[in-house]
């Protein structure tokens, strides 16, 4: 199985992933020009990161990869224990982190994309900050008696998170005041797989 992947972008979830399956696979680091080739657009037409090629099948998409990394390896517990109940509650904060929090974010990292004036694109950044902290302040109470989102075993949910604290991180979004995140955030850094693909992609 191969990987492509940009150093700290989503893709760094797929990257942890598979670090927590424990099955040999190659990470190919891409970067902005290579991601727009057109034998990489072949792999992915939508010209971005994750993307993974296993054997003659190719696929994009962070959850759509994480349901077949799942299916093809059910012991490692990506999206649950195997009840319906944990794959539910698993699947339900992989899909808030990938569409609400990780959209928002657009917003930060590229105001330019949606508004053409610079006070108009400082505002939208400003505005979706906002929203990204209530949107963490959530989480952290979430994380109110749990080590995981889902509970006391981890998920593809809490790699995805890590993932996007990073980005809080980087772009000087405020968490001071949540209690919850930083011990959350501690606990994913000191994990093997963690520090595993930390490593691999420079990130250390």
């Amino acid at each position: 199985m191969k990987l492509y992947y940009l150093p700290g972008a989503c893709s760094l979830t797929i990257h942890i992933a598979l670090q927590w399956i424990g099955k040999p696979f190659e990470a190919q680091k891409m970067d902005r020009q290579a991601i727009k080739a057109p034998d990489y657009l072949k792999i992915n037409p939508m010209g971005s990161v994750p993307a993974i090629s296993d054997g003659d099948f190719d696929l994009n998409q962070n959850l759509a990869i994480l349901s077949y990394l799942s299916a093809k390896h059910p012991e490692a517990g990506l999206l649950g224990d195997g009840t319906p109940q944990s794959l539910a509650e698993t699947m339900r904060w992989l899909a808030f982190i990938n569409s609400d929090l990780h959209r928002t974010f657009s917003l930060v990292f590229g105001p330019a994309r949606f508004v053409s004036d610079a006070a108009a694109q400082q505002e939208l950044a400003a505005s979706a900050a906002k929203i990204l902290l209530g949107y963490f302040t959530m989480l952290d109470g979430r994380l109110e008696g749990r080590d995981y989102l889902t509970g006391a075993k981890r998920t593809a949910a809490d790699a995805y998170l890590f993932v996007v604290l990073r980005w809080a991180q980087a772009m000087k979004i405020d968490l001071s005041g949540l209690a919850n995140l930083p011990k959350f955030n501690a606990r994913m850094k000191a994990d093997s797989g963690v520090a595993a693909a930390l490593k691999a992609e420079g990130l250390e």
